[in-house]
């Protein structure tokens, strides 16, 4: 589990990266995202498969 997780985070932090750049009105919306599903997994470990 842990290698699917550490895979996929790096993805999503690139993903987020270039919305932010895009459009910059986004980084609320992607760090609150990022923090409820983070927040999420870590509450809830089976959710992660």
């Amino acid at each position: 589990m842990h290698v699917s997780q550490l895979a996929l985070t790096p993805l999503i932090s690139l993903i987020a990266g270039v919305l932010i750049l895009i459009m910059p009105r986004l980084l609320n919306y992607i760090v609150a995202l990022y923090l409820i599903v983070v927040g999420l997994l870590g509450l809830f470990p089976h959710l992660a498969g």
